[in-house]
């Protein structure tokens, strides 16, 4: 084999992998500030509103937990919780398929609609109210799952 096409196939081989690189599971964490004085009324709906935008499918909404799921080109599919009050939210990971997971890491993807998800939360939030309304807890770092 010429050495050119063995440095094509490492090359190749390195450009996959770094491709589809897993990261450590994200369960992004909000509050609210206390000059916001939103219902729990009012964040169920913006989770809601949030996820229909996103094209999140809402599976069912409880009193204090919204689950909803995605599937993208029939091959990716992820379930989240939303655990909220009128005090914040939580977005936890629940399950996946075609996603990489594996000991808590997961394809960077699911981090990425994660994270435009709760930015799309906190937006229909401070549609809601003219102050600055959410300030972050925690995000960024891993939370262990139980699994």
């Amino acid at each position: 084999m010429s050495s050119l096409l063995r440095a094509a196939l490492v090359t190749l081989a390195l450009l996959t992998m770094a491709g589809c690189t897993s990261k450590p599971i994200v369960n992004p964490s909000r509050t609210l500030a206390p000059q916001v004085l939103a219902s729990q009324d009012e964040v169920k709906q913006a989770i809601v509103t949030a996820l229909t935008k996103r094209k999140w499918s809402v599976q069912r909404v409880n009193p204090d937990q919204v689950q909803a799921e995605i599937t993208v080109r029939e091959k990716f599919h992820v379930e989240i919780d939303i655990n909220y009050s009128a005090g914040g939210y939580t977005i936890a990971y629940r399950d996946s398929s075609g996603m990489g997971y594996q000991n808590g890491k997961i394809h960077r993807n699911y981090l990425r609609w994660v994270n435009l998800l709760d930015q799309d939360i906190l937006a229909e939030l401070r549609a809601h109210h003219e102050q600055p309304t959410a300030r972050a807890i925690e995000v960024g770092e891993a939370q262990p799952l139980a699994q």
